[in-house]
């Protein structure tokens, strides 16, 4: 399969955040060596709906960059999901390798839904809707479009039941399963436990992904080796920091020391966010920066007068303005 082809050339990918992981996010973080990519998750609901493609469809465009990619939707209606993978894969073709399930975001707003995390909390749902897109999928000529799903290790700590909840969906059709590390209720509070992925790993034959506190190039070696997992899902280490795939890389084709790519000095760090404020603005076709403030403040964070930077970041909403606040920045930063 051309899914886990390209999960095994590259096991660093670029997890699905919403909010976050928009096209022009993805496609820096593919050219810095992101393996597959993922769209923000999609509510299958939300296309069913978008009679005029304008709203939920939007969020199916992919960069050229990326391609191919991954999809993930959510829902729990079993039916409505196979249906709209179905005409997700009939839409995007061969430029998507998986449709993947959110099966993990706790955001209240989903999982009031039943949707998200809360299928922790009904297994054989879970499973009925791996098996319905899977059939579907089948019938409809695309056997070579896999089916993952994205978990956590439980939805409390009196309900961790991520091994056998995986073994479900493997039994259900799904191709990979990703784990994150934390119950439902931590949301990302506390660390990820890499236990919790490894038993996952021992127990399923199709591969695992691990997910969860993968801040650097070196958490993502440790991560894969601690629990054996085909491949680590990268998603706050990312931010502004697309760098972590090229170190990551190296590290496992075993360099170490001098021969790893070095950090990126402040003035690459600055020219990578100009580079993706105008990917931003041309993508959206829009000179506003509203969307581009955090990913900006994440490029100087932990840098010196980085809360002077982000307090003027709030005054700018053009690419003149942020050029002006970059040359401030550098000229006090000598």
């Amino acid at each position: 399969m051309r899914y886990l082809d390209a999960l095994a050339a590259n096991p660093i990918l670029l997890a699905p955040m919403a909010g976050v992981a928009d096209a022009p996010f993805r496609a820096i973080n593919k050219r810095f060596g992101a393996g597959l990519t993922c769209s923000e998750m999609i509510s299958a609901k939300g296309l069913h709906y978008d009679q005029g493609r304008n709203r939920s469809h939007r969020l199916l465009r992919l960069a050229p960059e990326e391609i191919p990619a991954v999809v993930q939707l959510f829902g729990s209606d079993p039916q409505l999901m196979a249906d709209q993978a179905a005409a997700v894969a009939e839409l995007m073709g061969d430029t998507i390798l998986a449709i993947d399930i959110n099966m993990g975001c706790p955001v209240p707003k989903v999982v009031n839904k039943g949707d998200g995390s809360a299928l922790m909390k009904t297994p054989d749902l879970a499973a009925e809707i791996v098996a319905a897109m899977r059939t579907t999928l089948d019938v409809c000529g695309r056997s070579d479009l896999v089916v993952t799903a994205k978990i956590r290790k439980g939805w409390s700590p009196q309900s961790l039941n991520a091994v056998q909840f995986a073994q479900n969906l493997q039994a259900a059709g799904a191709a990979a399963i990703t784990v994150h590390g934390r119950t439902a209720d931590q949301f990302y509070r506390g660390s990820s436990d890499r236990d919790s992925i490894a038993a996952v790993k021992a127990a399923l034959t199709i591969p695992v992904i691990a997910s969860g506190d993968a801040f650097s190039a070196e958490d993502c070696f440790s991560i894969m080796q601690q629990t054996g997992a085909d491949a680590v899902m990268v998603a706050r280490g990312a931010y502004g920091n697309p760098w972590i795939f090229q170190r990551a890389a190296a590290i496992l084709a075993g360099e170490s020391g001098p021969s790893l790519p070095p950090e990126p000095s402040l003035q690459q760090r600055l020219a990578m966010l100009r580079e993706h404020a105008q990917m931003v603005v041309d993508w959206y076709d829009d000179p506003h920066l509203a969307r581009m403030r955090k990913h900006a403040a994440w490029y100087v964070a932990r840098r010196p007068a980085a809360a002077i930077f982000r307090q003027r970041l709030h005054s700018i909403s053009t690419l003149e303005q942020l050029d002006q606040l970059i040359e401030d920045y550098l000229e006090q930063q000598g």
